[in-house]
């Protein structure tokens, strides 16, 4: 018998989701205030609507009891963006956000850089390089399959690490094996370390590479909290034969103006005048989006 709390994140309205994005992004900036090393905190931003809306009401998870069976599972492909998905668990109940402040980067800390499966319960899978999580999520998926298991295997790509060869081999062989449990997000905001996406690998036309590739492609505005909940309503049953990817629009930065769009905030930290800059830009971009 599956937990009951499998599915109790679906009751949250739109409204609630937005105001736990909101939470994240100013937990994650307090904690660049305070860690003495750089957080990546220019795709942080940019992906947190995406995990708020992934741990709070798409997945199917139990935190209180994380073996069991039934549950999605979720791999964080861009595992730089692994205290961004810290606090998203956090805020699911996962554990204490002071846990990861306490320790967040240092020696043997649960709460690593790149997520590590071995030092924190409820991370279902290691990553950090580049162009591997979607692979591995294949390999979950397919596993799945054999098992007759029905849950999805969820995965958050960055845009960059799709110009990995190994990811369009996961693709094809996604496809080919008829993984209507998986699914693909992906991070488009269009910006790579130290250069804008197209200036350095020709993405485009973006999409229509996915549907080559024959996946059902969903395309949304990654901080839009109705078409991401809508996206997440509409996605097919586990059962079907077509894996699909959710593309999202978003943008580097997001909800701090002076980081959107700033090749200099891929990684940094903030000192005390730059954390209240960034507070208060966050709560002006709130008030706005509230109109």
């Amino acid at each position: 018998m599956s937990s009951p709390t499998l599915t109790a994140g679906r009751e949250r309205s739109v409204a609630e989701l937005e105001d736990l994005a909101f939470e994240l992004r100013s937990k994650l900036l307090q904690l660049c205030g305070t860690y003495e090393g750089a957080v990546h905190i220019g795709g942080d931003l940019s992906a947190a609507d995406i995990l708020t809306v992934l741990f709070s009401y798409g997945l199917r998870v139990d935190p209180s009891d994380i073996a069991e069976p039934e549950r999605d599972r979720f791999v964080l492909s861009k595992g730089h963006a692994a205290v961004c998905m810290y606090i998203a668990m956090a805020i699911r109940g996962f554990f204490e956000y002071d846990d990861i402040v306490a320790t967040y980067g240092q020696l043997d800390s649960a709460y690593g850089m790149h997520p590590c499966k071995v030092q924190l319960p409820g991370v279902e899978c290691s990553t950090g390089s580049l162009g591997h999580g979607l692979p591995l999520a294949v390999g979950m998926a397919l596993g799945a399959r054999h098992r007759g298991e029905t849950h999805r295997v969820v995965t958050l790509l960055g845009d960059g690490e799709t110009g990995e060869g190994s990811v369009w081999e996961a693709v094809m062989a996604a496809r080919s094996n008829r993984l209507g449990n998986l699914v693909a997000f992906i991070d488009r905001n269009k910006q790579l370390m130290t250069s804008f996406a197209e200036e350095r690998v020709m993405f485009e036309p973006y999409p229509d590479k996915w549907r080559a590739f024959g996946w059902n492609v969903v395309e949304v505005d990654g901080h839009d909290m109705a078409e991401l909940v809508a996206a997440i309503d509409a996605l097919p049953d586990p059962a079907s034969d077509v894996p699909t990817v959710v593309i999202c629009n978003t943008v580097k930065g997001k909800g701090v103006d002076f980081m959107e769009h700033n090749l200099a905030w891929h990684a940094g930290s903030l000192g005390a005048a730059d954390l209240e800059r960034a507070l208060a830009a966050l709560d002006a971009s709130r008030a706005k989006e509230s109109v």
